[in-house]
Parts: C-alpha cells; structure tokens; sequence
C-alpha cells in the first residue's frame, strides 16, 4: 500500500472560478504552484496513492499572499467533509492553535468529525512550539492517541520564524512524551542530518518526505543520512500537495541517484527508496483506515 502522509485539503469542491484561482511562486523554484484546487484536482494528483492524510492550517489570518485562502472557521470542516467523501482513501487531521483558549473542545469537536490526528505550523500559528499551551495539547494527544505531524524546517513566508522549526525542538517534544506518534514534515529542510538524528532515537517519532525531492542535493544528502545513521525505516512517503502529486514525489525519490552518475559519490539503495515509498504509515501512526484509531 502506498500512503502519502502529506496533503493539504483543496480549496473549492468544484472548479476553481477564474477569479479565485491563486498562485505562488515561493514554494518550488523550477515553477509557480496553483494553490487553488478542487476536489478533482485532488483525486488526480492522488492517483499513485492508495490512501492520503489530509489536513488544513489552522492560522489566525488566512496565508493570503501564499494563495491559500483558507477561512478559519472553515479549517477542520473542509477536512472532515472531504474525508467522508471518501474514507476508503483519505484520513483527516485536524488543525488547531495550542495558544486559542479553547483548544481541547476544538480538538474535541474535530474527534467527532472523524479526525484522527493533529497538523501544527508553529511557524505559521505563531506560537512557540515548548510553550505551556503546547505541552497540554502534546499530553491530550499523547493520551488520546492522536498523532502530530509538525511542520519543520525552512518556509519562503518572511513572518514564519524559523526558531520555532528546528529539528531539535521536537527532539525535547518528545523527551517529554515519549509515546506521542510524531511526523517531521520535509526531513526538516535543509536539515536533513539533524531530523535522522531525532527519528533514529525516538521509537514513535517519524519524518516525511514531502518536498524534498524538489532540491536535489538536499533530498540526496538528507537520504544518504538516513542510510548512514541506519533509519530509512523511520520515513514515509508524503507529496505536499499541491506542492507535488504524489507520482512526482515517488519518482523524485528513484531519481535520486540520477545526479551522481560519473562520480564515485554513494548511492542511496534503491530497495531503501522503495522501502520508503511503501512504507506502513499506517501502523506507524497508530491509525486504522476509515475509523478513529
């Protein structure tokens, strides 16, 4: 089974009106990116996918200028409404601000929607990641069963702070909850070495692919880390849509090596690449497909 942990939930159930279509050209370089999508466009780009996890960003003012004009109010709705389109296929997370006063009825709510797991921009909420506030949404979901997939590493929004990023904060997050399920986003971009660090020590700690394969050098040398440090077991396939689809994300990964032809540079295995593009998320994270865990 092939499962892509990383899915943004479209902006429009139908087609995109001309006059709403977004676009913006800081997250690849080779292209700009349609941030506006339909339920189609999800599907289509989903067609290597068995299953996807998809989830919104809960943020206090909408990511205008990134062409992601999510309402708020409309964040985890959108997702659960999605899901149960589909749950033969999709797994929703929810998104919540750990500093909103009242964040557990939130993530209680969500629950009752059907949402199984938590996604988090300390970086984009603007919240300090060790705060108070955090560690009780860290200690619900640890309780709960509710794996977190952090958002990590670099973001061409000039107001995210990167501090808040790190892949060593979530070292000392999961420290303190040892049996919370997390994901890495991005290997932590660019640091790549940093991210193996943390997953190889902590059983339940994981780190996705997702976008990666887009800086060539990054996605070989954050690889080659996993194969050096023995933890290309600890990572899971993930697309960003609509970032990528996830056929561009799993042939990113097999041409990996592409780059090295005529050097005597190591190559990542490609039994590894094919071990990370089918890995078992699920289990992984604890989630049974089409039901809570």
């Amino acid at each position: 089974m092939i499962v892509d942990v990383h899915t943004h939930t479209p902006t429009h159930r139908d087609s995109v009106p001309p006059d709403e279509r977004r676009v913006f050209t800081g997250w690849r370089t080779d292209r700009p990116v349609v941030t506006t999508n339909s339920w189609e466009d999800y599907d289509r780009a989903m067609s290597a996918a068995d299953v996807s996890i998809v989830f919104n960003i809960a943020v206090a003012d909408p990511l205008a200028s990134t062409g992601m004009p999510y309402a708020p109010e409309r964040t985890n709705d959108a997702t659960a409404e999605f899901v149960a389109a589909n749950p033969s296929r999709r797994i929703g997370f929810m998104s919540v601000n750990p500093i909103d006063k009242d964040v557990l009825d939130e993530v209680e709510r969500c629950r009752e929607l059907g949402l199984v797991g938590v996604k988090l921009g300390p970086n984009y909420q603007e919240f300090d990641p060790l705060c108070e506030e955090a560690l009780r949404l860290y200690a619900y979901c640890e309780r709960h069963g509710l794996p977190i997939l952090f958002h990590q590493g670099a973001s061409p929004i000039r107001t995210a702070p990167l501090r808040y990023t790190y892949p060593l904060v979530t070292d000392e997050v999961a420290l303190r909850f040892p049996e919370l399920r997390i994901i890495m986003a991005h290997m932590g971009h660019p640091w790549g070495k940093e991210t193996v660090v943390t997953i190889r020590k902590h059983p339940h700690v994981y780190a996705d692919v997702s976008s990666i394969y887009l800086r060539p050098w990054v996605c070989y040398e954050s690889l080659r880390a996993a194969v050096e440090w023995g933890c290309t077991h600890k990572l899971l396939l993930g697309s960003d849509y609509p970032i990528a689809s996830t056929a561009e994300a799993i042939a990113g990964l097999r041409g990996v090596n592409r780059m090295l032809e005529g050097t005597s540079l190591p190559r990542v295995p490609e039994e590894l690449i094919e071990q990370i593009i089918h890995a078992d998320a699920l289990t992984a994270l604890g989630l049974t497909l089409g039901a809570p865990s």
